[in-house]
């Protein structure tokens, strides 16, 4: 088959769909890769793939702009002519499954990796976009199948009917490298909690820096550092100036974006990402694999990583205090973090490994072809 992937940037394609990419090139199916542009594009040619520039504003709300956009995803899937299409993220997956319809392409998979910024907040600035996007998916997803990642969002979609119950999927995220992400011994030093995401206040960025806050405050030697860059196409994002400012004031390091993630969690001692809500976080996933103890929020897209207590602790999201205090906890006591650690790297062998979530999607993508078939027939 000719599968086409379609994400909003060559970030998202090289970090999380490479090894499906990989797998559908190793049993012979031809792949296109579609995304902007960016530094990742050339990683993915050297890698033997074929890849389709594709300009798409993250952020674009002028509707000539999006009509142009439109008019040019159909030019381009029906130049392509794809036996199958998977779509990442929401525009790509509305705009794409749009497409689609009015291209005749049946075979159309869309992965829900996140509800986005605007299903994270309950204000009136963002509740009229909520119900637009409902209503679009309402429209559109129906006619396709969808891949959750989490048991929340695939309620949700369900609750809402905005899907086909009978042509969805939960597969947990986009699978962890456990030969790549493995355990390390801790390394000597003050323990260092960090936080490994884009810098976005949805990711709990500014109650990690508060949490750090505090414990400096109590006099505890520890470290903390965000890792990752500021992303000021997101309306989310933490604006580089804070971030400065933050680490001028000693709060916390900016260690900025980190290719060599096995490396940067080696140097840790304690994962956070109290995030206010994932797909599925795979964050946690690596750093489970690593073998660190976790603390995330008690939110869909985290909680499945973590067997509270076992292998990481929960709090509430938008808690400072709270965090803080767990953070305490393990920074207090390096045999629990030990044992957290070796419960972690566990269930990322037995829950989130790359072999099984391929395995997964590419049952899901069988059954797809076989179920057209018959409806040929």
């Amino acid at each position: 088959m000719k599968i086409l992937l379609f994400a909003n940037t060559d970030w998202y394609l090289y970090n999380f769909r490479l090894a499906l990419a990989e797998a559908l090139r190793a049993r012979g199916d031809q792949v296109v890769l579609v995304s902007s542009d960016g530094p990742y594009a050339p990683r993915l040619q050297e890698l033997g793939f074929r890849w389709v520039c594709f300009p798409l504003k993250r952020r674009g709300l002028n509707p000539l702009d999006e009509v142009w956009t439109l008019v040019r995803l159909f030019k381009l899937y029906r130049r392509e002519n794809p036996d199958l299409v998977h779509q990442f993220t929401v525009k790509c997956v509305l705009y794409g499954s749009l497409v689609c319809h009015l291209l005749g392409i049946r075979r159309v998979v869309n992965s829900v990796t996140g509800l986005g910024y605007v299903f994270t907040e309950g204000d009136g600035a963002r509740s009229w976009l909520r119900g637009l996007i409902k209503v679009f998916y309402r429209l559109i997803l129906r006619r396709t199948w969808v891949i959750f990642q989490n048991p929340a969002d695939e309620a949700l979609f369900l609750k809402n009917r905005l899907v086909d119950r009978s042509r969805v999927a939960l597969i947990q995220g986009s699978g962890v490298d456990t030969r790549l992400f493995s355990p390390q011994p801790e390394p000597d030093g003050p323990p260092l909690a960090i936080l490994p995401a884009r810098l976005l206040w949805d990711k709990g960025v500014g109650e990690f820096v508060e949490a750090a806050r505090r414990l400096k405050t109590e006099g505890l030697l520890a470290r903390f550092a965000l890792v990752g860059d500021s992303d000021p196409d997101n309306p989310a994002g933490v604006p580089a100036a804070q971030v400065k400012l933050w680490e001028k004031e000693g709060m916390v390091e900016w260690w900025g974006w980190r290719s060599d993630m096995a490396a940067v969690y080696a140097q840790a001692h304690i994962v956070c990402l109290p995030s206010y809500r994932e797909g599925m976080s795979k964050t946690l996933i690596e750093a489970a694999a690593c073998g660190r103890p976790i603390i995330t929020c008690n939110v869909p897209g985290c909680r499945e990583v973590v067997q509270p207590g076992i292998s990481g602790l929960l709090v509430p999201p938008r808690n400072a205090p709270a965090l803080a205090e767990a953070m305490k906890r393990l920074i207090q006591n390096p045999n629990e973090r030990k044992s957290m650690g070796a419960f972690g790297r566990k269930i990322a062998e037995d829950q989130f490994s790359t072999e099984l979530v391929l395995s997964q999607t590419l049952a899901f993508y069988d059954c797809i072809r076989s179920s057209q078939r018959e409806a040929e027939l």
